[in-house]
């Protein structure tokens, strides 16, 4: 067991009436971690700390900021062997999931680093003589990043990094269930040297985690909120920054489709389904979640498939490596099963995998997934995938944009311009033509359409979110006027 506290001005923080929560593992139900379950006035706090921590980074000048960001990078990936701990001990997570998640998030922060000289603007022509008019970016002020619990390191980092780039403050709320990987992240800025108040961190019980969210977007230093997560939290979210008129970044929910023409690579197309489905259980935003397939090559695909999925090591990543760890809790597999017998019962067939009695989900595939399933529209988020046959290419995109979602989503085909061509029509923010539906790079404009949510991380995306634009002239010559 673990036990962890908050950060607050640069001070470790117990919760100020000392209540805490536990998380426990999913696998044996052992208390991982004993964290502080933080009030509002906690809240609050950290928001007054991040503040008056604020005027003086956002003046830094950009060459300091770079230098501690790099160094941030450098002490987040040293930290990737107690990340693996954490992550397996928190949420079951592989060992191969936790290194690659640090390793991002540490390229996270390399970007950022880069971005401190690109907050940039743009003259502009004005109509008044001698005005010299520009269009100024500038950091917005603090920033709260709430975070989740399935890639922990890489989306807490998408909350803090750019935003810190910026000029900006932050305060993270970790995931009520990985706080311990989450301060892991707070202990990397800190030795980095960041100023007191530059980051905070809080944590909460789940029960007291709406109570917190308002009491820190209320505040009227918060000036952006960022928040990845389930869309119907999401909503929530979006309703509370609406009542206090506060811009909001959300990444929510997917279904991403994977469509597969007639003229795929067949074994590209495996591979890419594999690790887009499979990785982190399929406990990803961008997992594969549809493989909308042609009927002409769906036979051949789905045995290949099959066998592939079939061959994945499966265990607790606690005692060796895996490639399906646990999922995050028995609630997944009881939705899970749930959708298998429906899906079961309305004539799709179970290819491999089946449901599961534990945490330990096998990776399972259903053929002949039809509207009628539930699985067809709904996110498994876990290691049931629904397999959609289709007849030519107007059916997979009319397939592929039967969903509510829209994040991510891949084309295989040979015919690069027609694979090109179905890209564009798919209703997705993010599209991958002969890769998988999981991909992501920090500089790219990450985001979704639909009820997958709003805003764009990365890269100028990220600069343009998490900045204010500012016109502001200069009157060289003197002025006019009409009395």
């Amino acid at each position: 067991m673990t036990q962890i506290s908050m950060l607050i001005n640069g001070q470790a923080r117990a919760a100020s009436n000392g209540a805490t929560f536990e998380r426990r593992n999913p696998l044996d139900n052992s208390v991982a971690t004993t964290a502080p379950a933080a009030t509002q006035d906690d809240a609050i706090a950290a928001v007054d700390a991040a503040a008056a921590a604020f005027p003086a980074w956002a003046a830094m000048g950009p060459g300091e900021r770079r230098g501690l960001l790099l160094k941030a990078a450098a002490a987040l990936e040293a930290k990737t062997p107690a990340f693996i701990e954490a992550m397996a001990a928190e949420t079951g997570a592989s060992g191969l999931w936790a290194g690659f998640n640090a390793h991002l998030a540490a390229g996270m922060f390399l970007e950022a680093a880069a971005l401190t000289t690109q907050i940039s603007g743009e003259l502009i022509p004005s109509d008044v003589p001698g005005s010299l008019a520009m269009g100024v970016r500038q950091a917005a002020g603090v920033v709260l990043g709430i975070a989740p619990w399935n890639a922990p390191v890489i989306l807490a980092v998408r909350a803090i990094a750019t935003p810190l780039a910026c000029g900006n403050t932050v305060v993270l709320k970790g995931s009520e269930l990985c706080p311990k990987t989450h301060g892991l992240i707070i202990e990397a800025l800190q030795e980095a040297g960041l100023p007191a108040g530059v980051v905070n961190f809080v944590t909460n019980a789940p029960a007291d985690a709406g109570a917190v969210v308002e009491a820190m977007v209320a505040h009227p230093a918060v000036r952006r909120i960022n928040f990845t997560g389930s869309t119907k939290v999401g909503r929530i979210i979006a309703q509370t920054c609406a009542k206090y008129l506060k811009p909001v970044v959300l990444e929510l929910g997917g279904k991403a489709p994977m469509v597969i023409l007639d003229d795929a690579d067949i074994d590209a197309a495996v591979a890419g389904a594999a690790f887009g489905a499979f990785a982190n259980s399929g406990q990803i935003c961008m997992s594969t979640e549809r493989i909308v397939v042609d009927q002409s090559i769906a036979d051949e695909f789905v045995a290949k498939f099959a066998a592939k999925a079939q061959s994945l090591p499966l265990g607790d990543p606690r005692k060796g490596p895996v490639v399906l760890g646990s999922v995050v809790d028995m609630a997944t597999v009881t939705r899970c099963n749930a959708l298998i017998d429906d899906a079961l019962a309305k004539g799709a067939k179970l290819v491999c995998g089946g449901k599961a009695e534990n945490t330990l989900m096998p990776a399972t595939l259903l053929d002949h997934v039809t509207p009628e399933m539930t699985i067809y529209r709904e996110e498994s988020f876990a290691p049931v995938k629904a397999i959609v046959r289709v007849n030519g290419v107007e059916e997979a995109i009319a397939t592929a944009n039967d969903n509510e979602f829209g994040l991510s989503s891949a084309v295989f085909g040979k015919d690069i311009a027609r694979a090109w061509n179905v890209a564009k029509r798919i209703e997705s923010g993010i599209c991958h033509i002969n890769g998988p539906t999981v991909h992501d790079e920090a500089q790219m404009p990450f985001g979704g359409v639909k009820s997958s949510g709003y805003g764009r991380f990365g890269g100028r995306a990220g600069v343009e979110a998490f900045t204010e634009l500012r016109w502001i002239t200069m009157q060289t010559t003197p002025r006019h006027y009409p009395f």
